[in-house]
């Protein structure tokens, strides 16, 4: 379910944005069933066993969606973000979102993930759960 605090988030955005929030959101909480979802950093976040794998925020001129451990699924439409594991794509419109590969992305989030939960306690190292 979909917290309240993303609702809010995404109903706070543009008429196009918030196409695209919802779009977003609701295809992740449908294929990361049981994960819990919340505003971090200010932003939309999706965690399984309080390790962030999949968020969007609103930029300038997008909506960027990221996987955390997504430089790991091998997927040529998303681009590298960050100096750790991130991945990204940016959305302007919500006719770019592509269903079939935002599932593909969410199964590799949920089964290829970095434990970033723990990553203050490593000293910044970055150690791979699945």
């Amino acid at each position: 379910m979909i917290s309240a605090e993303i609702k809010s988030y995404n109903s706070k955005q543009s008429v196009n944005d918030k196409k695209i929030c919802k779009i977003l959101a609701e295809e992740i909480d449908k294929n990361l069933k049981g994960a819990e979802n919340k505003i971090w950093h200010a932003h939309p976040v999706w965690f399984i066993e309080g390790n962030p794998v999949a968020g969007y925020d609103k930029l300038k001129d997008s909506v960027r969606l990221l996987f955390w451990s997504g430089q790991t699924f091998d997927e040529p439409g998303l681009k590298p973000e960050g100096s750790f594991k991130a991945a990204e794509i940016r959305y302007t419109s919500p006719d770019e979102i592509k269903v079939t590969h935002l599932k593909r992305w969410l199964k590799k989030a949920r089964d290829i993930q970095w434990d970033y939960k723990n990553i203050v306690k490593r000293k910044g190292k970055l150690v791979r759960l699945k």
